[in-house]
């Protein structure tokens, strides 16, 4: 834990947090400023700040319980669809350093874009461009 993290101080239970599920590795609350009603963040109960920090174990945990979360999220506002989220990293948009995924219900004209809206222009890759970065990634 991070004794200055508000994510850690959740999940230690010292600020209070709508907490909707609990399991032994990560924990849900619905969002303080949220982006739409419903809008559910699922973290690990250890501090961890990119995603590349996680153990195996942990994000196995989170994303389980992602899994399990969104259709009770769905459900639970009646929306038509969710986006599923992760900032990581400052540049990417991470306000809170503790790593977290954002369950975003999403509602027919809600005037909510796709995920390919969030970074801006697209760029212009050729098919050797492409077949760079992949062979970089693998």
């Amino acid at each position: 834990m991070s004794d200055d993290c508000l994510f850690c101080s959740i999940v230690d239970g010292d600020i209070p947090g709508r907490i909707v599920a609990e399991r032994d590795g990560a924990l849900a609350f619905l969002d303080a400023n949220p982006l739409a009603p419903g809008h559910t963040l699922v973290v690990p109960r250890t501090h961890a700040e990119r995603l590349d920090d996680l153990s195996a174990d942990d994000s196995r945990a989170v994303f389980d319980l992602v899994h399990d979360l969104v259709p009770d999220v769905e459900a639970a506002v009646d929306a038509d669809g969710l986006n599923v989220g992760v900032n990581d990293g400052e540049a990417a948009g991470q306000e809170v350093p503790h790593v977290h995924v954002h369950l975003v219900p999403r509602f027919e004209g809600d005037g909510g874009a796709p995920v390919h809206a969030v970074a801006g222009d697209r760029p212009d890759l050729s098919d050797d461009d492409l077949d760079e970065i992949a062979a970089k990634i693998e």
